[in-house]
C-alpha cells in the first residue's frame, strides 16, 4: 500500500476489545482513564481524569495552563454536544501590544514567548463543567489519580527529553520557584516529580474552579505574568466562561461527520475538505497515486485559503458557515482542479452560498457515550512560563491570533484566538462509527480528513488510516510529505510544477491521531498515533494488532 510499513507498524499501538477504551497519547493517562471506566465511571469521567493525568505526564503539551475543546454524544440524553474551553485573550489585550520590526514581525517573539504571549486558560473550567455536567463520579474521584500521579512521578520519554531541552533557554528567562523542569537537565529515563502540580490540583480538588479563576491559584498567576511584563488585572481570569454549542455537521459518502464548531476552525474546514474530496473518486484513484496526492494538495490549499481569510470568534465576526459547509460550495472549489495544473491558494466566495439561517484523546464506554477531545497550550511548553510555585506551565495562545488590526482574526480583549483543533465524531446509519482527533496546529484539519478518507475511499483498517503517510499544503503553496510515499509520486508532481519538502519519517509535525472504531458486535477497536508516545486500552481485550 505505501512503502515501509514496518516503520510505521513498529511505532504503533492498536487493541481491539469491548466494555470501554481510550485511546490518549501517553500511556498513565490512558491507564487511569480506563481504570475509571473499569471503576463503573463512563466516557466523561475516563476524559476528565486521563486529561489531568496528561497535565502531569505530557505537560509540553497540555495542561491546567491551556484549553481545549470537546466533540461527545451523551447517550442518556441523546445529545450531541461541543464543548469549548479555549482560551480568552486578556482585558488588555489590543493588535498594538505588540511591536513590529520593519517586515511586520513581532520584535522580541512577544506574541508566543513570555507574558505577552499567554491567554486566559481554560481548561480547569472546562473539565470542572464536563465532570459536573456530564461525569457519574465526583470531582475529587476522577482528579486524584493526577494528583498520585504527580507526587510519585512518571518517566520522561525521549520526545520529552528533547522538548526540555529545546526551551530550556526560554523558561530560565522566567524562572520562578518551584519549576521543576529547570531542576536538572532532564533526559529519557529519569523520573519527574511534580509536588507544586500535586498541590495546585489538591486546591482544585478540594475547592473546585473557583480557586483558579477567583482565588489564590489565579493571584499567584497574575503576580508571576505581571512581574515579566504582563498586565494582567486581578478580575482578569473571572471574566472566563465555558461554553456549549452544536456541532458542525458534514455527510461524506453516506457517513455523518461531526465535528468542532467556531471558535475552532478544525470542524468547519474538516467538512469542507471532505465535500471537496467527495467530487473525486479517490478509490479508482489508488491511495498514494500521483492523482491522490494532486487532488489532497489542491483541496488543502484552497481550505486553508478560505480559512485565512473568513474565520474568527463568531462573536466578534460573521462568519460565512453555511457556505463553507455546503455541498454546493464544494463543489464549485472542486472544479477550479484540474488534473494537471498546479494552483496557487486563494480563497473562494462562501457567502454566496450562505442560507440564513485542535494533545488529542477519544475515548468510548460500555454505555454509549463517545468523547472526542483536544486540549492544547500551543507551542511544546507553551510560553516558557511556569508561574511560583504552581507546576503549572502556561499556554502561547496569543500567538494564534493575526499580526495587525482589521483582520477576522486580530487580537481583542476576551476574544478566543483562531483554532485548528477538530475533534471529531463519525456515524454510519446514524450509529456511531469512529471517534477520532489529533494535535498537530494546522495540520490537525487535513490529518483527520485524510484519516477519515482513508477508512471510508481507500477500506483501510484503523491501524492502517492512522499509520498510512500523510500530505499537508496551506497558503505557503508547498506540498510537504511524509518520505514513505513512492519517489517515483513526488518526483511526477514536481514536474507539473508542485513544490514538495519531505518532512521526517513518523514525525510530529503530521499530528499525533488517537482514534477508536467501534463495530456493530460491540467490539471497539483503538489506534494510537506511531508519530506520537500514545496508546489504546480497551476494558476487556478481545484481540491485539
Amino acid at each position: 500500500m505505501f512503502a515501509d510499513i514496518k516503520q510505521a507498524y513498529e511505532h504503533s499501538t492498536a487493541s481491539s476489545g469491548i466494555g470501554g477504551m481510550v485511546s490518549a497519547s501517553k500511556r498513565e493517562a490512558a491507564e487511569i482513564g480506563i481504570d475509571i471506566l473499569r471503576k463503573g465511571g463512563n466516557a466523561f469521567d475516563a476524559a476528565v481524569a486521563a486529561a489531568f493525568a496528561l497535565a502531569v505526564c505530557e505537560p509540553a503539551a497540555s495542561g491546567l495552563g491551556g484549553g481545549g475543546f470537546m466533540t461527545a454524544y451523551c447517550k442518556n440524553e441523546n445529545k450531541d454536544m461541543f464543548v469549548d474551553f479555549r482560551e480568552i485573550a486578556p482585558g488588555f489585550a489590543e493588535p498594538s501590544m505588540w511591536k513590529l520590526d520593519e517586515n511586520g514581525k513581532v520584535i522580541g517573539d512577544e506574541q508566543a514567548i513570555g507574558p505577552k504571549s499567554v491567554c486566559i486558560p481554560g481548561e480547569v473550567a472546562g473539565l470542572c463543567y464536563i465532570s459536573e455536567r456530564y461525569g457519574s463520579m465526583p470531582l475529587a474521584q476522577v482528579i486524584q489519580p493526577a494528583i498520585d500521579l504527580a507526587y510519585d512521578g512518571y518517566v520522561v520519554s525521549d520526545l520529552m527529553e528533547g522538548d526540555l531541552s529545546d526551551r530550556r533557554a526560554d523558561m530560565e528567562k522566567f524562572a520562578e520557584p518551584g519549576n521543576v523542569y529547570l531542576e536538572r537537565h532532564w533526559k529519557k529515563g529519569d523520573i519527574i516529580r511534580n509536588p507544586c502540580l500535586a498541590k495546585t490540583l489538591e486546591l482544585i480538588r478540594d475547592n473546585g474552579p473557583d480557586i483558579f479563576y477567583k482565588g489564590e491559584i489565579a493571584e499567584r498567576i497574575i503576580k508571576s505574568l505581571n512581574k515579566f511584563g504582563g498586565r494582567f488585572a486581578a478580575g482578569d481570569f473571572s471574566e472566563y466562561r465555558v461554553n456549549e454549542y452544536t456541532p458542525i455537521r458534514g455527510n461524506y459518502r453516506g457517513y455523518d461527520i461531526m465535528s468542532s464548531p467556531p471558535p475552532s476552525s478544525g470542524g468547519t474546514h474538516v467538512v469542507e475538505m471532505l465535500n471537496i474530496l467527495e467530487n473525486f473518486d479517490l478509490k479508482s484513484a489508488g491511495f498514494g497515486s500521483k492523482e491522490h496526492l494532486h487532488i489532497l494538495s489542491e483541496t488543502f490549499k484552497k481550505c486553508f485559503a478560505d480559512r485565512a481569510k473568513y474565520m474568527g470568534d463568531p462573536k466578534f465576526v460573521d462568519l460565512p458557515l453555511g457556505g463553507l459547509t455546503s455541498k454546493e460550495y464544494a463543489a464549485v472549489r472542486a472544479a477550479e482542479i484540474k488534473s494537471d495544473e498546479v494552483s496557487k491558494a486563494e480563497p473562494g466566495d462562501p457567502f454566496a452560498f450562505e442560507c440564513p439561517s485542535t494533545t488529542h484523546m477519544s475515548v468510548a464506554d460500555k454505555y454509549g457515550n463517545l468523547v472526542s477531545m483536544t486540549q492544547t497550550i500551543s507551542a511544546f511548553f507553551g510560553s516558557a512560563m511556569v508561574p511560583e510555585n504552581t507546576g503549572i506551565v502556561l499556554n502561547c495562545q496569543m500567538r494564534c491570533f493575526s499580526v495587525g488590526e482589521g483582520k477576522s482574526n486580530s487580537v481583542a480583549p476576551y476574544k478566543k484566538p483562531l483554532s485548528s483543533m477538530s475533534p471529531t465524531i463519525v456515524l454510519k446509519d446514524g450509529e456511531p462509527y469512529a471517534v477520532i482527533g489529533s494535535p498537530g496546529a494546522n495540520r490537525i484539519i487535513g490529518g483527520v480528513a485524510q484519516v477519515v478518507s482513508n477508512l471510508i475511499d481507500h477500506g483501510m483498517t484503523l491501524l492502517d488510516a492512522v499509520a498510512a503517510p500523510r500530505i499537508y499544503n496551506d497558503t505557503e503553496n508547498v506540498l510537504k510529505y511524509e518520505p514513505r510515499f513512492e519517489d517515483a509520486v513526488i518526483e511526477a508532481l514536481e514536474n507539473e510544477g508542485e513544490v514538495c519538502r519531505a518532512v521526517k519519517p513518523l514525525d510530529r509535525y503530521m499530528g499525533g491521531i488517537n482514534a477508536i472504531c467501534l463495530g456493530r458486535d460491540g467490539i471497539m477497536t483503538g489506534a494510537a498515533d506511531p508519530r506520537r508516545n500514545g496508546v489504546s486500552i480497551c476494558c476487556e481485550s478481545t484481540a491485539s494488532e
